[in-house]
């Protein structure tokens, strides 16, 4: 028995989206959802109590800057991430592979595994699949991922394809070192660039390793939004339906719509924190700036449709003047009302999906969304 297994409750009749649950040792994840980013065992500025407020399911913390910042074996002493950070819903931990990638000349990859240079203080350290896993199994998260190397875009067609051959040979060892199996899943990541082929290669190399989910990593690097949905779509085809698809780090409102149309059900970004710290909101009816003098005098809310604390309580100009003054308020404010937004966002898309409108939805939305 698998620590996690994917439920598929329906099919979208008119968009082919899928509504599911994801059964792990810390809770039932209704998907698809957003999971927000908590990279140093805490999303930015946010308790875990404020968390579960917003609708969070599931949080997703980073390796690499848990192995260098406080180090594992404290986090393995304390009792793991879920009682070092007091949050007793699931965590997905990355396998820092992303991080590690993009270190550039502060690193080096061999076959063995990932040679590379601490950002901190420039300490050399060495990751390899066995130790991705080691430290994942410290940190006791619900759902680990494998230790993959993405690739940038663009890409050399030669150098992705060593790449993800690289990335399952990786994956192997990655499951001959897991063992906490019953407590702890393990992730596959399928790369493959922007070429359709590969990502048909690994997608069939990473799917014959048996596994209780899999993920799409290598996309929004950089390359244009067109090229990315047609990558996803095509991808997605060679992923089986009894298992969850996560599409690594993609966060916008019309990507997270694109993808579970594509039939996707997990994502995350660190997109709703960051532009939150840099004084701007997600809301019902486009980004608003609220640094912008536009909003000095403006007493609404930040979005008449939202429910989340800081649209029940606060103005767009007393927010500015929080954000102006570099106070820790005003982003601790955003970023609880741009998280809850796309958490909404996808309780609004579970919904749409149950009432077999999710086209229908995402027209509406964007109309909205973008303003034309």
């Amino acid at each position: 028995m698998y620590a996690v297994r994917y439920e598929l409750i329906k099919k979208c009749r008119q968009s082919g989206a899928r509504l599911g649950r994801l059964h792990t040792p810390h809770g039932i994840i209704e998907t698809p959802i957003f999971m927000p980013v908590g990279t140093q065992a805490t999303v930015k500025s946010m308790t875990p109590e404020e968390l579960k407020e917003i609708g969070s399911q599931i949080i997703l913390s980073n390796t690499y800057h848990l192995y260098m910042r406080p180090g594992y074996e404290l986090i393995k002493k304390a009792g793991g991430l879920h009682e070092f950070m007091q949050w007793d819903k699931p965590i997905l931990t990355d396998s820092g592979g992303f991080q590690v990638f993009s270190l550039g000349p502060l690193r080096k990859i061999t076959e063995e595994g990932v040679e590379f240079r601490s950002h901190l203080d420039g300490s050399r350290h060495t990751i390899t699949p066995e130790k991705a896993v080691e430290i994942q199994t410290a940190l006791g998260s619900d759902i680990m991922m494998a230790f993959d190397e993405c690739a940038p875009y663009p890409a050399d067609r030669d150098y992705v394809k060593k790449s993800l051959e690289r990335t399952t040979r990786w994956l192997r060892r990655c499951k001959d070192a897991h063992k906490n199996t019953e407590n702890q899943a393990l992730f596959g990541i399928v790369q493959g660039g922007m070429y359709k082929d590969l990502r048909e290669q690994s997608a069939r190399e990473i799917t014959a390793i048996d596994l209780p989910g899999y993920a799409i990593g290598g996309l929004s690097v950089g390359e244009p939004k067109d090229i990315m949905y047609d990558i996803l779509g095509h991808t997605v085809q060679f992923l089986p339906e009894d298992k969850p698809r996560y599409l690594m780090g993609v966060g916008s409102p019309d990507d997270l719509l694109e993808g579970v149309i594509r039939g996707v059900d997990m994502f995350d970004c660190v997109l709703p924190t960051r532009i939150a710290r840099n004084g701007t909101a997600m809301t019902s009816q486009g980004k608003v700036v609220v640094r912008n003098a536009t909003y000095a005098e403006d007493f609404s809310s930040l979005d008449p449709e939202c429910d989340c604390y800081t649209c029940r309580n606060y103005t767009k100009a007393y927010i500015r003047h929080l954000i102006k003054a570099n106070e820790i308020l005003g982003a601790r404010l955003l970023t609880i009302h741009n998280l809850r937004f796309l958490l909404k966002l996808m309780e609004n898309i579970r919904t749409a999906i149950h009432e077999d409108r999710l086209l229908d939805f995402k027209e509406e939305f964007l109309k909205k969304y973008y303003q034309k």
